[in-house]
């Protein structure tokens, strides 16, 4: 049992630091963050990578709301970005929590 509240709260830190890249992107930028590469320098770009595959679950579903809603697309397109989503964001937390505790020397 604790086991299954250990993903849900790893997942949940996967999702907020996502969140918070996204933000934080846009609140330098004031450009949405996107999947596609802008090529405008060499350092930004290195940068933008890195943003988005943090990033990337927001992105995702962000994208699969916005056909949902606008586009009128069929709801199992949604249900599979939100799995790709969770699964994307879990592996994400995993890896931020295994770097903190790395950090902490835990």
């Amino acid at each position: 049992m604790f086991e299954a509240f250990f993903y849900m709260y790893v997942t949940a830190v996967g999702y907020c630091i996502a969140g918070l890249c996204t933000s934080g992107w846009r609140l330098v930028t004031g450009n949405s963050l996107k999947f596609g590469l802008q090529t405008e320098e060499t350092g930004l770009a290195i940068l933008g990578v890195l943003f988005r595959v943090v990033a990337g679950p927001v992105i995702v579903m962000r994208n699969a709301i916005k056909g949902a809603i606008v586009e009128g697309r069929a709801p199992h397109w949604l249900a599979l970005s939100t799995f790709i989503s969770t699964v994307w964001s879990f592996f994400s937390g995993v890896v931020l929590m295994e770097f903190l505790f790395r950090l902490n020397g835990i």
